[in-house]
C-alpha cells in the first residue's frame, strides 16, 4: 500500500517549487473536484479551472499562470501534468510479486533468469528463454522458445510470446497481448488460399507500454520492429513487418497495415488505421478515425471522414457527397467557358 509523503519531498521528486507547507503530509492523488485535506491534485487542463477555487485538496501541482489565482498550497511548474505522471508513481499501490519461480510454473531447464525476477502461478517458459533481472512475469503467460525478455519488465497475466521474440529492457505488456502471432499472408490460387509461413520475429526496444488485449504480428521475412519509447494503447493491430518508431503513441482500437513504416513522435488517435506498404515521416498526428491511404511525407495533422451531425442532415450530405465528381466537372467546364 502507498503511505504518505511531504510535500517538500514530492515538490523535490517532480521538479517543481514548492509555495507552501513543505511539511504538509500527502497520502495519495485525486481530481481537483473530489480530492481532499490530505490528497494532492492538479490543474493541467483549463477546462477544469472553474473547480480550482472550490478544491479543498491538500495542494495542486499549478503552472505559473494559475498559481496566482490559488492561495493554498501550490506545486508551481511549466507542465502540472507532467508533474501528475511523476508524483502518480510514488503513490502507486500495484502489488510486488516475490521474487523466485512459482511452484507452478514449468519452466524449461534451458531457460535462464536473471535476478531479483519473479514467475508467477502457472507461468509457461519454453527452451532457451532469457529472462532478464528484477522483471515480474504474471500468471499464466507464456513465452516459447528463444525468446528474450530484458531487465525490469512487467508482463501481466496471460500474455502470449511467441517464440524468436526479442523484448527490451523496462517493457510493460498487460493482459490478454499477443506477441509474435502469424502476420495475415496468404497467397490465393486456383480459388483457395495457401498459408505463408511467417518466418521472421518481432523486436520490442526499450521503456515501450503495451496496452491489453493488443496484438503485434510476425514478420514474414524480416522482424516486426517497434522502438524505443512507443506506448500502445489497448485493442492495437500491428500487422507483420511493421516498424514503428520512437516515442511514437497509438490510441485504443488503431492499426496498422502490414510491411508500413511509422516514423517517430507520431500520434494514431482512436480507431485510426494505416493501409499496407505506405510511409509516415516523423511527427505526423492522425486524428480519431483518419484512415491513410498514401505515404506521407510532411509532418502535422492529418484527418479523414467527415463531421458528425444530426442524422437525417448526415444522410442528405451523404448523398451530396456522391455528386461532388459531378459538380466538380460541372465548375471545370464553367471555368473554360468563363
Amino acid at each position: 500500500m502507498s503511505h504518505s509523503r511531504s510535500l517538500g519531498d514530492i515538490a523535490s521528486h517532480i521538479g517543481a517549487e514548492l509555495q507552501g507547507d513543505a511539511d504538509c503530509q500527502i497520502s495519495g492523488l485525486n481530481t481537483l473536484r473530489e480530492a481532499g485535506p490530505s490528497e494532492l491534485t492538479f490543474l493541467a487542463n483549463q477546462t477544469y479551472r472553474q473547480y480550482l477555487g472550490e478544491t479543498v485538496a491538500g495542494a495542486v501541482i499549478l503552472d505559473v499562470d494559475s498559481a496566482t489565482e490559488y492561495t493554498g498550497n501550490r506545486l508551481v511548474m511549466e507542465n502540472p501534468y507532467l508533474g501528475y505522471a511523476l508524483a502518480s508513481a510514488l503513490f502507486d499501490c500495484s502489488p510486488v510479486p516475490v521474487s523466485g519461480v512459482h511452484p507452478s510454473a514449468v519452466v524449461a531447464a534451458s531457460t535462464q533468469i536473471g535476478g531479483g525476477t519473479s514467475i508467477g502461478p502457472n507461468a509457461v517458459l519454453g527452451e532457451d528463454v532469457v529472462i532478464g533481472a528484477n522483471s515480474r512475469i504474471g500468471a499464466g503467460v507464456s513465452i516459447s522458445d528463444g525468446s528474450v525478455i530484458g531487465d525490469n519488465c512487467r508482463i501481466y497475466a496471460n500474455v502470449s510470446i511467441y517464440h524468436g521474440v526479442t523484448i527490451g529492457s523496462q517493457v510493460t505488456i498487460h493482459s490478454g497481448t499477443i506477441i509474435g502471432a502469424d502476420g495475415f499472408g496468404f497467397a490465393h490460387a486456383q480459388g483457395r488460399w495457401v498459408k505463408i509461413y511467417q518466418l521472421g520475429g518481432v523486436v520490442i526496444g526499450d521503456r515501450v507500454e503495451i496496452g491489453a488485449c493488443t496484438t503485434i504480428d510476425r514478420g514474414a521475412l524480416e522482424d516486426t520492429v517497434i522502438e524505443d519509447g512507443v506506448i500502445l494503447d489497448n485493442h492495437v493491430q500491428i500487422a507483420h513487418n511493421v516498424r514503428i518508431g520512437e516515442n511514437t503513441a497509438m490510441a485504443g482500437c488503431s492499426g496498422i497495415s502490414g510491411s508500413t513504416v511509422i516514423g517517430k513522435n507520431c500520434i494514431l488517435a482512436g480507431q485510426s488505421g494505416v493501409v499496407g506498404h505506405v510511409t509516415l515521416c516523423d511527427g505526423v498526428h492522425l486524428t480519431g478515425g483518419t484512415i491513410v491511404t498514401k505515404s506521407l511525407t510532411e509532418p502535422g495533422s492529418y484527418s479523414s471522414g467527415t463531421a458528425f451531425s444530426k442524422s437525417d442532415d448526415w444522410r442528405k450530405n451523404a448523398v451530396r457527397f456522391n455528386h461532388l465528381d459531378d459538380l466538380a466537372r460541372r465548375v471545370r467546364q464553367l471555368e473554360k467557358k468563363l
